[in-house]
């Protein structure tokens, strides 16, 4: 495909093909391949990372729609990875020479054996290996981190996955961001006013895989007196042992919740005109799920 492209001529070179225009230093060359799937179908937005021999990091990207690879770099032995979704990781090596151009040419992923799932039954979350977490903007600049320390949840896995239940319970006065005067202003009336409303729960039921171990899980989260859907984007890690022989499920979840949709809307603004606090929070949940007991 590439030496279509290229012609014999070097990377560089000024007459023939559609690069003919590309511009490449006289210390550099080109490295290209195609990533494709088992079906030789083009893998898009696949992920490629080229590493020199010492393990630093020259460039990184992503396949473009028709799942190629082009790039130009200083001439030298590289280390080449594309990872994508679903998909057993690529390692290879090249060597580019100045003003060449090295063609890896097609690179074939295959499909990565999908994690076992759950056992159908009643599980629970383990508070103790779990985190709720959440990221917010400050003053513009800086992202202030905190979590909620006192939370509970169940998962029914049913014999489809896709027809699986959640329900979690967040203690709200729980928050947590290492400041206690900030802690008390998040749990007043400007903010979560946990007087008024003490939990946060999420509830769902459906469950949607996205290919390999990416699952969207929709439910709808109670905040503030105010119900919202919110979609989980999901990752799942598969099933372990814990120290004492149990079986363990692990995720890993984010989304972005929006103050406002919550009636969340307290503010106040810097002299220039900033936000204090960010309208957008990321939340990051780990999660360690365990067969309910009895």
């Amino acid at each position: 495909m590439f030496d279509r492209l290229f012609g014999k001529r070097a990377a560089g070179a000024s007459h023939g093909g559609p690069l003919a225009g590309l511009s490449v230093p006289s210390s550099a060359g080109v490295l290209s391949c195609r990533v494709l799937d088992p079906v030789h179908e083009p893998v898009r937005q696949a992920e490629f990372v080229v590493s020199d021999t010492a393990g630093r990091k020259v460039l990184a990207g992503e396949t473009d729609p028709y799942g190629t690879v082009l790039a130009t770099v200083p001439a030298g032995e590289y280390r080449v990875a594309v990872t994508s979704e679903g998909y057993t990781p690529y390692h290879g090596g090249a060597v580019v020479a100045e003003g060449r151009h090295q063609g890896l040419g097609d690179v074939l992923l295959q499909v990565a054996p999908q994690p076992q799932l759950p056992e159908p039954g009643d599980w629970e979350i383990d508070p103790a290996h779990s985190q709720i977490g959440f990221t917010a903007r400050h003053i513009g600049l800086a992202r202030i981190h905190g979590r909620f320390n006192s939370f509970a949840g169940a998962v029914r896995i049913a014999e489809r996955m896709e027809r699986s239940a959640m329900h979690v319970v967040i203690d709200a006065a729980s928050i947590d961001t290492g400041v206690q005067m900030r802690d008390d202003h998040l749990r007043s009336g400007d903010f979560l006013d946990v007087g008024a409303y003490p939990t946060m729960e999420f509830f769902s039921e459906r469950f949607v895989h996205r290919g390999g171990s990416r699952w969207a899980v929709t439910g709808a989260l109670t905040l503030h007196g105010v119900s919202r859907t919110v979609t989980l984007d999901t990752q799942y890690l598969g099933l372990g042992n814990g120290l004492e022989g149990e079986t363990r499920g692990a995720c890993r979840a984010t989304t972005e919740l929006h103050r406002e949709d919550f009636t969340l809307t307290w503010q106040t603004l810097l002299a220039r005109g900033i936000a204090a606090v960010g309208s957008s929070i990321s939340i990051e949940l780990d999660v360690q799920i365990v067969p309910k007991k009895g």
